[in-house]
């Protein structure tokens, strides 16, 4: 048994009454989910649909031009599958009318804009249909900084985010997430033939051992090479922990009054405890 595998039954139950309890706490029973066909947002679709009922989700797919038909595909299967609610809405129109006026933009740019503009359409659609945004960022990409600031990294409650991609691939099987969409190859589908462990340079299953040690067991990382991970690959994963913080806090505050927002006045949600 790895020390990463988890209670599925558990983590699935504590994850959905989480869901549940946090939509109630503040006033909400409907959620809306970014659905791009994948493992991580198919699987906050399955916890959501079974916390707060069928009839209460809303899928958004958003594909754009370049987008994979079979992504498409696979996020209409797991609508149909769970019954629930869904909008499709393609960006290719507003990304396109952008960058016609920086046609020098590279990849990364456009990845970037892609994602924000995504997340500005769930939440609009957060507005119209009086639903929170749920998350879909896992806790490798998170710690990684595999992700776009205020992109899909913008949520008002997130079950993935204390998930390993190896721990939320144990999940999606236990809820019943079709295979094809949990064995395929993770891939932000920004351009076609992207993957993700493409552009890492290195397997979800590899970086999660080393993550889980460092941030979970809170080994250094002398330590972890002596217990034989090599050097370089955890110098350059704890690098990629360190300068990615930022993303994953609220803006620093400049402080000068005695109580500022970020550090002295942060009350806890329960309000009334």
């Amino acid at each position: 048994m790895s020390e990463l595998d988890i209670d599925c039954p558990l983590v699935a139950r504590v994850l959905e009454e989480f869901l549940r309890v946090e939509l109630g706490r503040f006033g909400f029973s409907r959620g809306v989910v970014g659905l791009s066909g994948g493992v991580d947002s198919t699987v906050s679709t399955f916890l959501a649909a079974r916390a707060l009922g069928a009839e209460n989700v809303t899928a958004v797919l958003m594909p754009y031009s370049g987008s994979s038909p079979a992504s498409e595909a696979d996020a209409m299967a797991v609508v149909e599958e769970l019954g629930i609610n869904y909008l499709q809405i393609e960006i290719t129109p507003q990304i396109d009318a952008y960058f016609e006026r920086f046609p020098d933009a590279n990849r990364l740019r456009r990845a970037n804009k892609m994602a924000r503009e995504r997340m500005t359409i769930l939440y609009d659609q957060s507005a119209a249909l009086g639903a929170l945004v749920i998350g879909t960022s896992n806790k490798t990409e998170a710690l990684l900084g595999y992700t776009t600031l205020w992109g899909d990294m913008a949520c008002a409650v997130n079950p993935l985010g204390d998930l390993y991609k190896t721990q939320l691939r144990q999940l999606a099987g236990h809820l019943g997430v079709p295979r094809q969409i949990i064995e395929k190859p993770p891939s932000a589908d920004l351009w076609p033939g992207q993957t993700d462990e493409g552009e890492l340079g290195f397997t979800y299953e590899d970086v999660d051992q080393v993550l889980y040690r460092l941030v979970d067991l809170r080994l250094r990382p002398e330590e972890m090479v002596a217990e034989g991970f090599p050097e370089e690959f955890v110098r350059r994963v704890w690098d990629m922990v360190r300068q990615s913080q930022y993303k994953r806090r609220l803006p620093l505050v400049a402080k000068l009054s005695r109580r500022s927002l970020d550090r002295d006045f942060r009350y806890p949600r329960d309000w009334e405890a």
